[in-house]
């Protein structure tokens, strides 16, 4: 398995993107194509002990990076040599089998789409972030790529993000909600009444699994495990529930470090601690899948380091082997036939 990573990517790059893609290619015996400036890769790899190319790892020269300030729109023909867009050619081409970047959001979203392209039959494609619940993990589809939306994009969310749910988290039967400001069927806009309806007859065809309206009080509480909305308001819950956690963290120091009674009670509950804060920590999941683009495409954190590149690493080898891909593919009649 060969994995393309974006080099250039990011606030880190290329020192991070380099050291965690090396390590990830020693964890996780895949092969990797770092695509960017060679000269630039090279010296990264020199200040982390690393003389000459490790077997399995190539590099792909490109003398421009997409900044991200850059317009979304113009990354196809300003940007041509760009690490974003190499990377990206080389996975439609066959290249290789999943493609990594830190980049910019918007150009990702825009060069996979007019590059790699969407699957066949799927209307948009959407981020579905894993985030930590109470009761295991829960995929927030869209959070951010599709800011308004059809009742139509809302279905085929919910179809994918429990596929997803089921070939990468391993959830058997994964219970999908409409993200609402109440639980009862009559709340909303027109657009989530009709997701609604849409959403349920998927349920009574056997697609999915819908449980209704959930909150989005509810949701860090496990009430779901795969919430579909629109990519607003999906942004802003990934973004609430985030800055709950820094909080919740940033407090926890606060505490445990005033006076000898806070540094005692940390002693006694460091390990609970410790689990806390990685269960909290991005670097741990790597980044975000971008869901209905033919071939696997992951969008790391712009601040990603070693680990988080890492951990990415990992997640789009889990990717490839779930076959999340095929299975969407396989999934489109379905889909159609519940819009219907």
């Amino acid at each position: 398995m060969r994995i393309i990573i974006d080099a250039m990517g990011g606030d880190n790059a290329p020192d991070e993107i380099v050291h965690g893609a090396i390590e990830a290619a020693q964890t996780y015996g895949v092969d990797l194509t770092l695509v960017g400036r060679g000269d630039e890769i090279l010296e990264a790899m020199r200040e982390s002990g690393i003389d000459t190319l490790p077997a399995g790892v190539e590099i792909l020269n490109a003398d421009d990076v997409v900044d991200m300030h850059d317009e979304a729109t113009d990354v196809l023909h300003m940007h041509r040599d760009s690490s974003m867009v190499k990377g990206l050619k080389l996975l439609s081409d066959g290249g290789g089998d999943a493609f990594i970047s830190a980049g910019s959001t918007g150009a990702l979203l825009t060069a996979a789409t007019l590059l790699v392209r969407r699957i066949r039959g799927i209307r948009r494609a959407a981020f579905g972030p894993t985030v930590p619940t109470k009761t295991g993990q829960c995929i927030i589809i869209d959070s951010g790529a599709n800011a308004e939306c059809t009742p139509e994009f809302l279905l085929q969310f919910g179809c994918m993000g429990s596929l997803c749910a089921k070939k990468t988290l391993g959830v058997e039967n994964p219970r999908v909600g409409l993200l609402n400001i109440g639980a009862e069927d009559t709340k909303g806009t027109a657009m989530h009444k009709e997701a609604y309806a849409l959403l349920k007859k998927a349920s009574d065809d056997g697609l999915i699994q819908f449980i209704g309206n959930v909150e989005a009080r509810d949701v860090p509480m496990g009430a779901a495990d795969v919430v579909v909305c629109d990519g607003f308001s999906g942004n802003v819950l990934l973004k609430g529930i985030e800055g709950t956690a820094m909080f919740m963290g940033s407090e926890l120091k606060k505490m445990f470090s005033s006076g000898l009674g806070g540094k005692l009670g940390y002693l006694c509950v460091r390990g609970g601690v410790q689990r806390f804060k990685k269960l909290l920590d991005y670097r741990e999941v790597g980044g975000t899948m971008l869901l209905g683009i033919s071939r696997p495409i992951i969008k790391a954190h712009g601040s990603s380091d070693a680990l988080a590149i890492r951990s990415a690493v990992r997640q789009a080898k889990q990717a490839v082997e779930s076959g999340i891909v095929e299975e969407i593919t396989a999934n489109i009649p379905r889909m159609k036939a519940a819009k219907e």
